[in-house]
């Protein structure tokens, strides 16, 4: 049985590498991928294009836009005079961020009223609004402290106003770099789209070249042939992941605290998962075509229902249950986790067993169709 399985599997790797593209495929692909969603992955906002409009015109006026505008955040690109030319940048998506000040803002301050400004942003990104209004709402009570803290030394009041001084500290991600919590999450992504592919493609074109039939009436028994066929990309998901952990740790300096043994581990047990599936695509498709569109109706909600992008504790109840079906979603906290915590075994088992459970109920359902199709 051995030898028997050992000559598929190495027929499949002279296979993989007599085909220039399909190495290409395997060892060029992922790393070009990392890198473009090492840069475009990056929840950061270090540059609003803003627009300031300002019709008081005054020493007050001036210093507080100066606090926005000195800002690493707010970049002047427009000064405009006309709430049409507010209009037209925003829906233009010119700028993100209108800055206005109407006529009496320095009035009103120096006469001790509540002043008011204006801060038109695009809603269209949510996500960046809900940034811009935090940095925002920072400057301004930051000035309105200075305001009163000038204000009470005038009056001859003591300075030292009673206030709650915050200090945060943040743990695994100090600087709350967004990039370093998504990387991890597109490794996991790549990993699983280039399993997936790979071991349905693969087995689809034997049918389509002819070479099944030939597999069927040789002595080779069904497991010796599931073996065979999936182990390679096995072997090759596991060197894809090593590649690209390699690249985002040298290129993004992206932390890995965990043990590299316990990631690839890991991945060996949902690599289970994606063979299995990869396997019962290729049972259910006569063509490659038919493989690569199966791949991509799976794969989409699957990404989705993660917590890849978007946090499942956000999701409606019903579809978080859902997500509990989903491995890739025990998958990406693993993941994390290891490059983020440094966590070991004793925190992982609870992601790590359903994660074991449902490779081992998939990759066994996916053997017995494909047996039944073979026979």
């Amino acid at each position: 049985m051995f030898e028997r399985a050992l000559a598929i599997l190495v027929k499949e790797f002279k296979q993989i590498f007599r085909d220039p593209r399909m190495k290409m495929v395997i060892f060029v692909t992922p790393l070009f991928q990392i890198i473009l969603f090492g840069y475009a992955a990056n929840r950061d906002i270090t540059y609003v294009p803003t627009a300031i409009l300002d019709r008081d015109n005054t020493l007050e006026s001036r210093e507080l836009l100066r606090r926005f505008t000195y800002s690493k955040y707010f970049i002047p690109e427009h000064y405009i005079f006309s709430e049409n030319e507010q209009n037209e940048l925003l829906n233009k998506a010119l700028v993100t961020v209108v800055i206005h000040i109407d006529r009496g803002f320095g009035r009103d301050l120096n006469a001790g009223k509540d002043a008011e400004i204006q801060l038109a942003y695009d809603g269209s990104d949510s996500n960046t609004a809900m940034i811009v209004m935090g940095y925002a709402n920072t400057i301004v009570s930051t000035y309105t402290y200075d305001i009163l803290m000038r204000r009470a030394m005038e009056h001859g009041l003591p300075r030292g106003v009673p206030s709650v001084d915050l200090r945060d500290r943040a743990w695994f991600n100090v600087n709350l770099i967004t990039r370093n919590y998504y990387l991890p999450g597109v490794i996991a992504t790549i990993v699983t789209m280039m399993s997936l592919l790979l071991t349905a493609m693969a087995i689809v074109k034997e049918k389509e070249i002819g070479t099944m039939e030939q597999l069927i009436v040789s002595p080779i028994s069904p497991i010796e042939l599931i073996v065979g066929k999936l182990l390679p990309f096995a072997v090759i998901a596991l060197v894809q992941i090593i590649l690209i952990t390699a690249l985002g740790i040298l290129w993004f300096h992206i932390p890995l605290r965990g043990n590299i043994l316990l990631l690839l581990f890991c991945t060996g047990i949902y690599l289970f998962t994606t063979l299995g599936i990869g396997l019962f695509i290729s049972t259910i498709s006569a063509t490659q075509q038919e493989a690569m569109m199966s791949v991509f109706l799976y794969y989409m909600p699957t990404v989705l229902l993660s917590g890849f992008a978007y946090p499942i504790g956000n999701m409606p109840q019903l579809i978080q249950w859902a997500t509990f079906f989903n491995p890739l979603r025990y998958f990406m906290v693993i993941i994390r986790n290891i490059f983020l915590k440094g966590v070991g075994l004793d925190i992982l088992w609870d992601q790590l067993l359903p994660l074991f459970v449902i490779g081992l109920i998939v990759i066994n359902f996916s053997a017995l169709r494909f047996r039944k199709t073979l026979g």
